[in-house]
């Protein structure tokens, strides 16, 4: 009996110890299965990460980003969903543009997009330094500002859109709607090379149509209210490019350009829609999506250097019948297709 007993306690033993060990061997087959199924879930994907800086607060540049916006979403990208989106505005301040496109490079951002011409300027300066694409929108003068290379291809890291004036159709219609003008008178920034670029093209063209062009220059928006007054005494109209500075301050333009009775013109329609008389401009809100379409495109891995810069040439006419009527003209004949902006 004792024999049977140690036989049994012995069989029970063994049998212990099998399922101990097999236990042991599921455990590490559950933690080993546990992990590699760890191993591979994938992580989230990364959102391409897009910084924006506008350099000023106005219509027009603001309507350049709107397009951008639509741009992008023909093209299937969305900010939120598939791409992430930090748009800034500098206010006109190149010392905020450039700390701006510095944070967007010390977050990690994929493309910097820089909206007129300083903060186009700034956000290129960033990217060579961190090595990061850039794109442009409304920029004058790419050649001018070094954006560009001089026989028109593109530099290395960047591309984008231009807003060159369509100056010519402009005087063209000045012209039209003031047949006894001699002098007309253009305010602009000295920091400002797409405004540089813009005079030096109106006083080359002016004399064709019997022009003779005046200039002021200013340094900051408190140069404004004088420099208005000082030049309106000079000239039979205004008209304006799209210096950021003057368009930010143009409420005062306007007011002292009615009070003497001097037409103002301007270069885009949401000036018109202020109170100038007309203006020959282009479509920003169709310059943006070009732009937007063309981040698309860095963004499914072309690069920037590949992406020629277009020439945007197409240019429509607008008027404000209100402002025709305060200073007593009319609309001539050749614009009578115009588009009528008054509120």
């Amino acid at each position: 009996m004792n024999v049977l007993n140690k036989r049994v306690t012995k069989l029970l033993m063994a049998l212990i110890a099998t399922s101990a060990i097999v236990a042991c061997g599921e455990k590490s087959n559950t933690s080993t299965s546990s992990e590699s199924s760890s191993t591979n879930t994938e992580a989230p994907a990364k959102k391409f990460k897009i910084g924006v800086v506008q350099f000023a607060e106005h219509a027009s540049l603001k309507n350049c980003h709107d397009g951008f916006l639509l741009g992008l979403k023909e093209a299937g990208y969305e900010d939120g969903k598939n791409i992430e989106i930090d748009y800034q505005v500098a206010q006109a301040d190149t010392g905020l543009t450039n700390q701006i496109v510095q944070n967007f490079a010390s977050n990690k951002a994929d493309l910097i997009v820089g909206i007129a011409t300083p903060a186009a300027q700034a956000a290129y300066n960033e990217g060579r330094k961190s090595n990061i694409p850039v794109i442009f929108n409304a920029v004058t003068d790419p050649i001018l500002a070094k954006l560009q290379n001089e026989d028109g291809s593109n530099k290395e890291g960047v591309t984008g859109t231009n807003d060159r004036l369509p100056i010519k159709q402009q005087l063209a219609m000045i012209r039209a709607f003031l047949p006894e003008a001699k002098k007309i008178g253009i305010m602009y920034n000295t920091a400002e090379d797409n405004s540089l670029a813009s005079i030096k093209i109106y006083e080359s063209l002016a004399p064709e149509y019997g022009f003779e062009i005046v200039t002021q220059a200013i340094t900051n928006a408190g140069d404004v209210p004088l420099a208005a007054q000082a030049l309106i005494s000079k000239v039979d109209a205004l008209t304006n490019l799209t210096d950021n500075m003057v368009v930010q301050n143009m409420q005062v333009i306007i007011e002292k350009a009615k009070e003497a009775k001097i037409p103002y013109f301007g270069s885009e329609q949401e000036q018109v829609t202020l109170g100038l008389v007309a203006a020959e401009g282009l479509d920003y809100v169709a310059l943006g999506k070009t732009t937007g379409k063309m981040a698309a495109s860095i963004i499914e891995g072309k690069k920037a250097v590949e992406i020629p810069i277009p020439e945007i040439s197409e240019s429509s006419p607008f008027y404000n019948s209100k402002t025709l009527s305060e200073l007593g003209l009319t609309l001539p004949e050749s614009y009578k297709h115009a588009k009528d902006l008054a509120k």
